[in-house]
């Protein structure tokens, strides 16, 4: 009998706090957690007005010495302020308190400093706020690190549910394209025997149907829109925490939106420019096309993608026809060594041009 030397690690947050008013319970969890007495907050100047000043109080009120770093752009040269900072401070706890620019700075910091991380999302515009993945920019583009998962995430629906609604529906698209992400997965198993965890593809599509079964009743100016959309992003963050990989969550659909995100910023209108599309949009309309090319209900994403008001054309994503097919035929560049439905060559000008017509992206 061939001897089993298999082995494998799995980090997942210790607590996850999901619900009105959370942010309350932050003394507590810092308690439980009993890493030191010393905690940075880390916030941009928006999000420290929102909750990290509240956090403070809380804090502050329950004999923590709290120190605050504010932090303007997801890049490795805030990461490094951050890190600088904190062995200045002696820091013993980090609270990334934000969107997920925020949250994956303090991130990634915490890694390096080999720090306990309490996520705390005021928006939800990616499941990044649970994912052991922290994606940045510098110099030469963007860059995304593995790190590991929050030690907790807490999650107040009362200051989520005030984010801009587009957010929101932009982190249900992200969510929604696991759909496709697991598909490339499968793919990948079959034809290149990547390694595939039943296990996680399970959970990263138990959380995009969560989304599509319920995508009539997220809206904007609701709590409970809040509440179902954050759970999703948590379970599709434990799916690539049990695969130790972004494959649940990461296929093709995120190569195009990447590959987007390198060809500049979005289209011209009589003079005005539309708002640079985020990244879980960019996502969903790349699903609806990858799913076609699988051969699946394709329709299905498309619908619910409306329903919770997140793009499905490239006019309401505010990206060209031109830019659109550009992404599609060297989306395979991003990542060329993830095999995905798009092969290892990627598609052609006319195959690119006919998938984005056919599914009504352009």
């Amino acid at each position: 009998m061939e001897r089993f030397t298999k082995s494998k690690t799995m980090v997942f947050p210790r607590e996850i706090i999901v619900g009105h008013n959370a942010t309350s319970q932050i003394a507590d969890i810092c308690n439980k957690i009993g890493r030191g007495n010393t905690v940075l907050i880390v916030a941009d100047k928006k999000t420290r007005k929102i909750s990290g000043d509240s956090i403070s109080k809380i804090l502050t009120k329950a004999n923590y010495n709290v120190k605050v770093k504010i932090v303007s752009a997801p890049t490795v040269s805030e990461v490094n302020k951050v890190i600088k900072y904190a062995h200045k401070n002696n820091i013993e706890l980090l609270l990334g308190v934000g969107g997920g620019s925020v949250i994956d700075v303090t991130k990634l910091a915490a890694y390096e400093l080999s720090k306990p991380f309490i996520s705390v999302p005021t928006s939800s515009a990616h499941d990044g706020i649970a994912s052991p993945r922290a994606s940045l920019k510098h110099s030469k583009g963007s860059v995304s690190k593995t790190v590991e998962s929050p030690l907790v995430i807490l999650a107040d629906t009362k200051i989520i549910s005030k984010a801009p609604y587009r957010m929101l529906a932009s982190g249900c698209a992200d969510v929604i394209s696991n759909i496709s992400a697991v598909m490339d997965w499968e793919l990948a198993h079959r034809l290149k025997g990547e390694e595939f965890s039943s296990h996680a593809a399970v959970l990263a599509e138990t959380a995009a149907q969560l989304l599509i079964d319920n995508a009539e009743d997220i809206r904007p100016d609701s709590e409970e829109s809040a509440w179902l959309a954050v759970k999703a992003m948590i379970v599709s963050g434990v799916a690539m925490s049990v695969a130790g990989n972004t494959r649940p969550a990461s296929g093709s659909e995120h190569m195009f939106s990447h590959m987007l995100d390198h060809l500049g910023p979005g289209i011209m209108l009589k003079g005005k420019k539309y708002k640079k599309p985020l990244h879980g949009e960019q996502c969903g309309v790349g699903a609806i096309m990858m799913v076609y090319l699988h051969g699946g209900d394709w329709r299905k994403i498309r619908d619910a993608l409306k329903k919770i008001g997140a793009p499905t054309t490239s006019g309401e994503l505010g990206v060209s026809k031109k830019k659109i097919i550009e992404g599609l035929v060297r989306a395979q560049e991003i990542r060329s060594e993830r095999y995905t439905i798009l092969g290892e060559t990627g598609l052609t000008e006319d195959a690119a041009k006919r998938l984005a017509k056919i599914t009504g992206v352009i």
